[in-house]
C-alpha cells in the first residue's frame, strides 16, 4: 500500500475502534481500569504497570485498592506488603503509591508536566521534568522501581520509547470514546506515538517507519509521518495500530 491507501485504511480502523466495546475483560487493556476511575494518579499507575501480558496487567490492576492514595503511608505499607508484579516487588509498589500520595500534596501531575512542557511545547521536556520531580519526592531506588518510573536520558539518541508514559499522555490529553481527556494544558498535536513492539512492527510493515531501531527516534519518526495524516492529532492512530498488531490483522 502507498501512504494514501494506508491513511484510508487507518482512518477506517480508528473510526471503527472508537467505541467502549474495545475495552473489556475479553479484550483487556489497562485503559479499561483507568477509565473506571477518571483520575490522573490512578491512570498513571495503570500506565506504568502496562507491560507484559494484557490480561495479567488488568488482573493485577484490579487487585489494587486505589483509595490507598488518600490513606496514610503506614496504611499503604501495610495493605500493599504482599503485592508484586513481574519486576516490581511489594516495596516498589508501595513506593509508587507513597510517591503519588506525596505528589498530590504538592501539585497536580498535569501542572508538573506543563511546567516542563510550556517553554517550547515539547512533550519530552515535560516528561523529563516530571520524572525528576518523582525522583525528588520519594528517592526510592531499586531495579524494579527504576524500571517502573524510568530516568532522564543523557541524550535523545540513547532514549527508549517511553511507551508507557506516551500512552498515559494520550489518555490524559485526547478525547474520544476511549481516551479520557482529563487535562487541558497540553495540546494533542504535541503528543508522541506510544511505540511498543506491536505498533513498531505494524508501522514498519505499513511504511510509516523506516528506522530499524526500537527507540525514541523511531517514536518521533512515526509521529511525524502520522502528522501528514492529521497534523492536529497524530496519535489518534495509536490504538488502531496497536490492535492491528495484537490481533494479528497485519502480517508482521
Amino acid at each position: 500500500m502507498n501512504l494514501k491507501d494506508v491513511k484510508l485504511f487507518l482512518d477506517k480502523e480508528v473510526q471503527e475502534r472508537n467505541n467502549i466495546f474495545e475495552l473489556s475483560y475479553e479484550k483487556p487493556d489497562p485503559l479499561l481500569i483507568a477509565s473506571k476511575y477518571q483520575d490522573e494518579s490512578i491512570a498513571l499507575i495503570c500506565a506504568l504497570f502496562a507491560y507484559g501480558n494484557a490480561g495479567l496487567i488488568v488482573k493485577f490492576l484490579d487487585s489494587l485498592d486505589f483509595s490507598l492514595l488518600d490513606a496514610s503511608e503506614e496504611m499503604i505499607i501495610k495493605e500493599l506488603s504482599s503485592h508484586y508484579y513481574r519486576f516490581q516487588k511489594s516495596e516498589d509498589i508501595i513506593a509508587i503509591f507513597i510517591t503519588l500520595k506525596r505528589l498530590k500534596e504538592v501539585d497536580s501531575i498535569e501542572n508538573i508536566f506543563y511546567e516542563g512542557y510550556k517553554k517550547e511545547e515539547n512533550i519530552l521536556d515535560g516528561l523529563w521534568h516530571f520524572i525528576d520531580t518523582l525522583r525528588s519526592i520519594y528517592p526510592h531506588t531499586t531495579q524494579g522501581y527504576n524500571f517502573l518510573i524510568g530516568s532522564v536520558p543523557k541524550k535523545i539518541s540513547s532514549a527508549g520509547t517511553y511507551k508507557r508514559y506516551m500512552m498515559y499522555l494520550r489518555w490524559m490529553v485526547r478525547k474520544d470514546k476511549l481516551d479520557m481527556c482529563l487535562w487541558s494544558k497540553i495540546d494533542k498535536k504535541d503528543l508522541l506515538m506510544p511505540l511498543d513492539t506491536h505498533t513498531f512492527k505494524v508501522s514498519r510493515k505499513l511504511g510509516l517507519l523506516k528506522r530499524k531501531s526500537y527507540d525514541m527516534k523511531a517514536s518521533i519518526e512515526v509521529t511525524n509521518t502520522l502528522r501528514n495524516f492529521d497534523s492536529s492529532d497524530p496519535v489518534k492512530y495509536d490504538f488502531a495500530l496497536y490492535r492491528l498488531g495484537q490481533e494479528k490483522l497485519v502480517e508482521i
